[in-house]
């Protein structure tokens, strides 16, 4: 396969304050094989960060659309987005989420009509861009879905499958892979939250999706309680006698292969993993502090059901590492190395 073959990935550079743009330059200077990338962002930034690394950095400036030099160490493509005001590592400035926000509605765009294959996306910070006066602004899951107009979006995170050599208890398992059936929410609201309808929506999604971008033909997948021991017959709550049980046996009658609901504590252990090719959380942090800790800084954040590959780091802006050096680019890597893979599948 030529280079021009190869697919490209709009990376943005996230908080301008955080490892985002560090990370991102550090990946230029060790690029991955069988992809372009074109970043995201404000070339002097990213100039001023691998300077302050110790990294030479050759930028090229383009338009979506240009031609995109071959990948070589210290070589990176640009499209370029300006700082609405001057950044210090660590220190955030609340002019400057629009900026962020800016960074995304290029690769959205890119992707869109057809410039990019997909994009993958370094850490924002959710809280200066609500101080900044975004109401409402979820994370970059909800602001993708609300910019590409479609109804729902599945919020998945998988692990590297190499690592898994390395665990103990986790040798020769498959990749994790951790759907949500809610993200963002308060805890107090997720119950409110799961219906039926959002059940299934959400499932559909994951079904079809794991089927498109895994070419998986009829994925297994687990799915929690949303209560301790999945309510206990209906003694510790009765939201899964009576909603999930009937939302996922009607599911069932689709066609899709279903397990649950299951009690959560002991879902996540390899033995009940075995065959199974996702597992469909309740909630943010019933499914995701179990996937991190198998696999922290060596998984992706994907998300399902947009029509294009999405995929960020497992991580924050981590302020306090921003400038340090010892910022970990792993996750990016994974998070570049699953898309491209995944956009290598497009149907």
């Amino acid at each position: 396969m030529s280079s021009s073959e190869l697919p490209l990935l709009a990376l943005t550079s996230g908080e301008p304050a955080g490892i985002g743009p560090e990370l991102v330059v550090m990946l230029a200077a060790a690029p991955l094989a069988g992809v372009r990338l074109v970043a995201v962002g404000d070339p002097g930034l990213l100039a001023e960060r691998a300077a302050a690394l110790g990294l030479d950095l050759e930028l090229a400036e383009l338009s979506p659309g240009q031609a995109v030099p071959d990948a070589a160490p210290g070589r990176l493509a640009v499209w370029p987005v300006t700082l609405r005001a001057p950044s210090r590592p660590g220190r955030l400035e609340v002019a400057n989420a629009d900026y962020v926000l800016e960074t995304l509605d290029v690769a959205i765009a890119a992707c869109r009509q057809g410039h990019a294959a997909g994009m993958v996306t370094a850490p924002l910070h959710k809280g200066v861009i609500l101080e900044a006066g975004h109401e409402g602004f979820m994370g970059h899951t909800e602001y993708l879905r609300d910019a590409c107009g479609v109804e729902e979006v599945v919020m998945m995170l998988a692990t590297d499958r190499a690592l898994h050599a390395t665990r103990p208890g986790w040798r020769g398992a498959a990749a994790l892979r951790v759907a949500l059936a809610t993200t963002h929410l308060p805890l107090r609201e997720v119950a409110d939250a799961i219906t039926a309808e959002r059940l299934s929506r959400v499932l559909r999604i994951l079904d079809a999706e794991l089927t498109r971008w895994y070419g998986l033909a009829a994925p297994r997948i687990a799915v929690c309680g949303l209560n301790p021991h999945a309510g206990e017959g209906g003694h510790l709550g009765r939201e899964e006698l009576e909603v999930i049980e009937p939302a996922l046996e009607a599911l069932g009658r689709e066609g899709l292969r279903l397990d649950g609901p299951l009690p959560a504590d002991t879902l996540f252990t390899p033995r009940h993993l075995e065959g199974v090719d996702a597992v469909l959380a309740m909630y943010h942090d019933q499914g995701l502090p179990v996937l991190k800790y198998a696999g922290f800084g060596s998984a992706a954040n994907i998300t399902l059901g947009l029509p294009f590959v999405r995929t960020s780091v497992d991580h924050g802006t981590a302020l306090d590492l921003a400038g340090s050096g010892h910022a970990d680019p792993g996750s990016l890597r994974v998070a570049v190395a699953l898309a491209a893979e995944m956009a290598g599948r497009r149907p």
